[in-house]
């Protein structure tokens, strides 16, 4: 009985924890970036101080972004343009391809803020 039990809280587990570990495919979301690179940089950290650094943001805050940005919930012309075709998958792929990528704390202009 006991294990009986114990297999089924495994297979339970299991199959709850899926969802928490689903991230998205970083070597697919460096494919789709190509197109993310010429306002947002070769490394996701832009040099143009009109366009974020998305490298070493948070993947669920890129996510949301995304999200919003293809939904209408945030308004940028050029952004809706990029966004809207997303899957949810792509959008999972570039938010963890960006997210992996090391982010830089200096200002645009090479120096920390005092």
């Amino acid at each position: 009985m006991k294990r009986t039990l114990a297999m089924l809280a495994v297979s339970t587990l299991s199959l709850t924890a899926v969802p928490a570990f689903a991230a998205g495919d970083i070597e697919a979301g460096k494919t789709k970036a190509i197109v993310c690179q010429a306002c947002h940089g070769v490394d996701g950290n832009s040099i143009d101080p009109q366009y974020p650094r998305l490298a070493g943001q948070y993947r669920d805050y890129l996510q949301r972004a995304l999200h919003e940005y293809r939904d209408g919930g945030r308004s940028n012309a050029i952004m809706l343009g990029f966004a809207k075709p997303l899957t949810d998958q792509e959008i999972e792929d570039l938010a963890a391809y960006f997210a992996a990528l090391p982010g830089k704390l200096s200002t645009l202009d090479g120096k920390l803020g005092k």
